[in-house]
């Protein structure tokens, strides 16, 4: 048996679909998933960590805000690789806990479906079931790969308020074509306003998991105040494009095309080395 190094960075962007759920989403990530995570990848994961979501800020919706956490993997191998299937034990995934992310229909008969395994219950889309939400788990290389913005901040530049979000162009639109749009008309607009600190973007590797996902990109404001204006005020001056989905920007239909959250500089939860198992409140 021979597996490659193959280094590689990947998001998933996890949603609590009603309030009601938050609790059970908590337990079950904390009391079975995080626990079988560890046990299969920590020979070759090098980190493993949860950054929790601030506050959607106002008109967020549009740009497909989710709401919970972004878990982040630093792989050393590629866990598709097909020699890395055969695992001792099956994670534990019931229906509920994708009805609780918003990835299936919240019906009891979707409740009283089959205990879902592992790699296969992460859909890369479920655009075709009404009421849910595609499923975003993507890959990107292990470094940034592009950056527009800010390339001499530090930490002592103040802490920073990140906007991060996937997106994939409309049917029939190339990823060269909505490439061309994001880098001639998007992002000189974003590194002209004021409000921008800092501009970072990586390709998607599609090939990975099969993800639409194409693009990554993170912009760095002081704080929501300053989000706000630059995607409603500064944004009218971005050209629309003719393959538009939507009247105003980011043009992009909200989590189907465009999948976004918001996070501070730090992990919430680095699981090596923070996790110590369920431990509830006495």
């Amino acid at each position: 048996m021979t597996i490659a190094f193959e280094p590689m960075r990947s998001l998933i962007y996890v949603h609590c679909a009603k309030e009601k759920y938050r609790h059970k989403l908590q337990h079950w990530l904390y009391f079975h998933h995080i626990p079988e995570s560890m046990a299969q990848f920590e020979p070759y994961v090098s980190k493993y960590a949860y950054y929790w979501v601030l506050p959607v800020p106002e008109d967020g919706a549009r740009f497909g805000t989710r709401n919970h956490n972004i878990t982040e993997h630093y792989w050393l191998v590629n866990p598709m690789n097909p020699q890395l299937k055969v695992k001792a034990l099956c994670e534990y995934m019931p229906p509920a806990a994708f009805v609780w992310q918003g990835h299936l229909p919240d019906t009891p008969e979707a409740l009283q479906g089959e205990m879902l395994q592992g790699d296969d219950a992460r859909s890369t889309g479920r655009e075709g079931i009404a009421g849910t939400i595609p499923f975003v788990w993507v890959f990107v290389p292990m470094w940034w790969e592009e950056e527009f913005k800010g390339k001499m901040r530090t930490l002592q530049d103040g802490c920073n308020y990140r906007w991060q979000f996937v997106i994939k162009y409309p049917e029939g639109v190339s990823k060269e074509e909505g490439d061309k749009w994001l880098f001639t008309e998007v992002i000189p607009a974003f590194q002209n306003m004021p409000q921008v600190n800092r501009i970072l973007t990586s390709s998607i590797m599609q090939h990975v998991n099969q993800t639409p996902y194409q693009r990554l990109l993170e912009i760095w404001f002081d704080g929501p105040d300053e989000w706000h204006e630059a995607v409603t005020v500064e944004t009218a001056k971005i050209k629309k494009p003719v393959w538009a989905s939507e009247p105003c920007f980011p043009y992009l239909k909200p989590q189907t095309e465009i999948v976004s959250m918001f996070v501070s500089d730090m992990p919430g939860d680095e699981h090596y080395a923070q996790y110590r198992g369920y431990i509830p409140m006495r």
